[in-house]
């Protein structure tokens, strides 16, 4: 029998951000990560209050918060194409952190990027797997 102590597809461990721009958030990972709404919740007054977005076989979870500072969270993401994905994610308004490129003593090519309430997204992608 399935647990019923967690929602059927979701990992035991999730992060959770809480933004100053939750919506400029849920739209940078979808246009960058491909991230799929998964549920959301409003405040009375129509904000944000939570939000849960699947990324790959992951759920991120975003709270909305308009004064809280930016977000000093690191959050890494393996996807089939580093490059790909980081050019993407610029497209979709992110910051540029590190262009993509592989440490001498790592397996990864790694990039990173930064989103409208700070989190920054570090996409990561072995070479020897890139199509």
């Amino acid at each position: 029998m399935p647990a019923s102590w967690k929602p059927s597809n979701y990992p035991s461990v999730s992060p959770y951000l809480v933004c100053h721009d939750p919506e400029g958030t849920i739209e940078f990972l979808q246009r960058a990560f491909d991230a799929t709404l998964l549920r959301r919740h409003d405040d009375s007054d129509g904000s944000l209050m939570h939000a849960e977005l699947r990324i790959d076989d992951s759920v991120i979870m975003i709270g909305g918060l308009p004064e809280a500072s930016d977000c000093d969270a690191h959050v890494h993401l393996y996807v089939p194409d580093a490059r790909a994905t980081f050019d993407r994610a610029i497209a979709a308004g992110g910051q540029i952190v590190q262009e993509p490129m592989q440490q001498r003593l790592d397996d990864d090519l790694r990039a990173g990027i930064k989103e409208p309430s700070g989190t920054t997204w570090w996409v990561a992608s072995r070479p020897g797997s890139l199509v």
